[in-house]
């Protein structure tokens, strides 16, 4: 008989999720994902100047910070028809390539890391050996013994104080965790140089935007003046200082993130086995090299992949009406007309869930019911999956992409280093290998671009915005627009409505809404909980091969307005019901 988990809310991630999953001969079998937070930022939205939209959408989220702005000017340009100057550009994909690489490392070392590594295991460890090992997978100049017996009496101190802090509340001990103590206590080291690294790299979105988190952006362009002799404007001093922080960033991915990950998941290749879900993955594509945002010129390509069939790219294409539907059939609103394009989409909120605390949201066990705030985003009637595996996909598989060699190469690389084949990256350790492929990817075209400007701006030019459109009189009576990007966790929509100078409908459809997606009208369950199904658990009260799939999404559910129990302290709760 099966056994049912509930895992609410998923600890380590941006927003509230609750997972219920069926357990039966160690193996999930069915699972449920609920997002249990309101967005309804796109109901205040409503009647304000589409100038302003970018600031507040960009509170969405304050850790993927800057892509909703991002994203909104997009959308608003392509509404009133606004090109940007080449310079705007270059500094929002340098801005864009610095929350990539931030966002994917803090993702493995602060927020995945404890899914694999077990720190309390590395005070066993040797630090002559640590040493070795760090030594022979990099030339990081921290890698001696001195400084890992360092890290492991800091450690100590936590651990026999009894207050282990920033590592308390895990499955310590757990059987499903591989790694030899030495591995253990070099992981520790570098989870805590990446809490130093990570204030440092965002200080690029303090130089272009005026601070982090939620830079500042500006539609028609960016709000950076540039005189390469003012005080007041991006100089000498800034731009060398931006210089030093990309070069650290890419030395800090290529020394230490990337032969990290590689290093751990060569004691996991079990993984490779399960946590690859749909099978079917989307991208907006992203990162322009040609002028006016042209998806000829994107690094990131645009596509679609159905049935993991990498022989065959589809077209997509974000204005057409019939192509990307939202239903809410399993979704707690109004169902006046459920499969709406975004440009036609409603925020109509309506909870029929159970009154919390509840233990399960479906007591029938048919799904037949709304179990979530997230609603259901279908590509031509496809449930699908999106992030840096996708996207890995996609320049893996789209020959004539810009980046298909390159991503080729660092691919087949990271495959033979783990001696498995391109199967593999349909799984949970895939898509943690991606984070780490990509991240240096984008550090290099970081680089690229950065130089680019610096050329640009040395060949005269300095304008960062164009005011044509800025005035509503030089606008349409009604017009509506699209923004798109591929965000950290994925491919991020906005669509804009404008009619007489203000916002008629504003709608998102952010990484997680794909992901996390529950049940669409047909039945067809969504990105989590398909990537859950046959995945093992060793221990059913301490599912930590559950939070090891679904933290290789890195789950965002970040919204305006949360739900809040005032009956009840419970903040975390894990259970098995029979």
């Amino acid at each position: 008989m099966a056994e049912r988990i509930v895992v609410d809310p998923i600890t380590r991630i941006e927003g509230h999720l609750r997972i219920e999953a069926k357990v039966e001969g160690g193996k999930i079998i069915d699972a449920m994902s609920s997002g249990t937070m309101i967005r309804g930022l796109e109901i205040i939205l409503q009647n304000r100047d589409p100038r302003d939209a970018w600031a507040l959408v960009q509170r969405i989220c304050g850790v993927c910070t800057t892509t909703h702005a991002l994203t909104s000017v997009r959308a608003v340009e392509d509404a009133l028809k606004i090109s940007i100057p080449k310079n705007a550009e270059l500094i929002r994909n340098i801005m864009f390539a610095v929350i990539h690489i931030h966002d994917h490392l803090v993702h493995f070392y602060h927020l995945h890391a404890p899914d694999w590594v077990d720190i309390p295991n590395a005070l066993q460890a040797d630090p002559n050996q640590t040493a070795q090992l760090a030594q022979s997978i990099s030339r990081w100049p921290k890698s001696t013994a001195g400084y890992f017996r360092d890290v492991q009496n800091k450690l100590k101190t936590f651990i026999n104080s009894g207050q282990l802090g920033i590592f308390a509340n895990a499955y310590w001990g757990h059987p499903a965790y591989k790694l030899p103590p030495e591995a253990n206590l070099m992981a520790v080291a570098h989870y805590l140089e990446a809490l130093d690294w990570q204030k440092e790299i965002v200080k690029i979105h303090t130089v272009f935007g005026g601070k982090n988190p939620h830079p500042n952006y500006l539609v028609g362009g960016m709000a950076s003046a540039i005189n390469i002799d003012g005080d007041n404007a991006l100089n000498i001093e800034k731009f060398n200082l931006v210089g030093k922080l990309i070069d650290e960033a890419l030395e800090f991915v290529e020394q230490v993130y990337v032969p990290d990950v590689l290093a751990i998941a060569s004691f996991y290749k079990d993984t490779a086995a399960y946590g690859g879900g749909l099978g079917n993955y989307l991208c907006f594509g992203d990162f322009s090299t040609a002028s006016n945002h042209d998806p000829l010129g994107f690094l990131f390509p645009r596509g679609a992949i159905l049935n993991r069939n990498l022989s065959e790219v589809l077209e997509i294409n974000p204005r057409d009406p019939q192509e990307i539907l939202e239903y809410t059939d399993h979704s707690w609103y109004e169902n006046s007309k459920s499969g709406l394009h975004p440009w036609e989409g409603e925020t109509k909120l309506k909870y029929t869930g159970p009154k919390p605390p509840y233990e399960t949201l479906d007591e029938s066990g048919n799904y037949d019911k709304a179990y979530s705030w997230i609603k259901s985003p279908r590509w031509k009637g496809h449930p699908m999956e999106v992030g840096p595996l996708a996207r890995i996909l996609m320049n893996y598989a789209k020959k004539d992409a810009i980046a298909h060699p390159l991503v080729k190469e660092e691919v087949d690389t990271v495959l033979k280093g783990l001696g498995v084949g391109p199967e593999a990256l349909f799984s949970t350790l895939g898509r943690t290998a991606a984070r780490a492929i990509e991240s240096k990817l984008c550090a290099h075209w970081m680089k690229r671009f950065f130089n680019e400007l610096i050329a640009n701006v040395k060949s005269g030019d300095q304008r960062t915005f164009n005011a044509e459109k800025w005035e509503p009189a030089t606008w349409e009576k009604e017009c509506k627009g699209v923004g798109f990007t591929e965000a950290p966790r994925g491919a991020l929509s906005h669509w804009v409505h404008i009619k007489d100078g203000r916002i008629a409908n504003y709608q998102c459809i952010v990484p997680s809404t794909w992901n996390a997606s529950p049940r669409d009208h047909k039945g067809q369950i969504g990105a989590y909980e398909a990537s859950l199904i046959g995945t093992p658990m060793v221990k059913q009260d301490q599912p930590l091969e559950l939070l090891r799939t679904v933290h290789s999404f890195d789950p965002c559910l970040a919204c305006a307005a949360h739900l809040v129990d005032t009956e009840t302290q419970e903040t975390t709760k894990v259970e098995i019901l029979r």
